[in-house]
């Protein structure tokens, strides 16, 4: 049997993300894997605002070297495509990088002012850090580095004004077939979802497709908040000069 395609998507929160685990996994012949890390993260922060926490740390492995071995063995239902969902929050010390090169990585990519405002509504002591973009650079440019080339970027905003073309040029990237399965699914909950599905699913859950979402009506960003979004946005761009369709 030949070795899977592992194939790892880079994002931070409030990013389409499980959107897109649902693309890949409506395709047939992929296996899912939701936040993997998340224990490991939870494991060696004080952080307590994290709905599900210590039902998060019971039900996935905190040591991140028992994850990374578990994304690198046998797949589940032997499907030639492994996806992992990976938040780049997540990844922090000890953690190693090493393990990457098994992978075709990828980075989905969002506007840091929507990021803010979005994971607020849910975490009210959002950081810098919470919001994944400064560790999305660095592990680009590493990932850059070894294939000597620009990994594939994907902006969520073009995901969901044009669907087809980027998951298209995605694939064609990742070097896998595109198929139509990917475009729409069946609304509710999976297996494949993670323990904290309840608190933070509940758009996707009612979803069959990409589509843009009603535009809300936000009160502009203003202290605090205005001051992570700003740090954000120079990390935010050097990515866009790399996003499909733009490189």
């Amino acid at each position: 049997m030949s070795e899977p395609i592992r194939i790892a998507m880079w994002s931070g929160p409030r990013n389409i993300s499980t959107a897109m685990m649902r693309s890949f996994e409506n395709r047939g012949d992929t296996a899912v894997i939701d936040e993997p890390f998340y224990a490991h993260f939870l494991s060696i922060t004080s952080r307590t605002d994290h709905p599900y926490r210590e039902e998060v740390l019971k039900a996935l492995p905190t040591d991140w070297r028992e994850v990374v071995n578990g994304l690198l063995g046998s797949v589940s239902g032997g499907k030639p495509i492994y996806y992992s969902k990976q938040m780049l929050h997540h990844m922090i010390e000890p953690i190693g990088f090493d393990w990457i090169k098994h992978c075709r990585n990828a980075f989905l990519i969002r506007d840091p002012e929507k990021v803010v405002a979005s994971y607020f509504e849910k975490i009210e002591g959002v950081t810098l850090s919470d919001i994944g973009i400064v560790r999305q650079v660095e592990l680009f440019d590493r990932e850059a580095q070894r294939l000597g080339r620009s990994p594939p970027v994907i902006d969520s905003r073009d995901v969901l004004e044009n669907p087809r073309a980027v998951l298209a040029a995605l694939c064609g990237e990742l070097g896998i077939p595109f198929t139509e399965k990917m475009l729409n699914w069946p609304p509710g909950r999976r297996e494949s979802d993670g323990i904290w599905a309840p608190y933070w699913y509940a758009n996707v859950e009612r979803s069959t497709g990409f589509a843009p979402p009603p535009e809300k009506k936000r009160v502009p960003l203003t202290g605090r908040l205005r001051k992570i979004a700003d740090e954000a946005q120079p990390y935010y761009e050097r990515l866009t000069r790399h996003k499909l369709g733009t490189a």
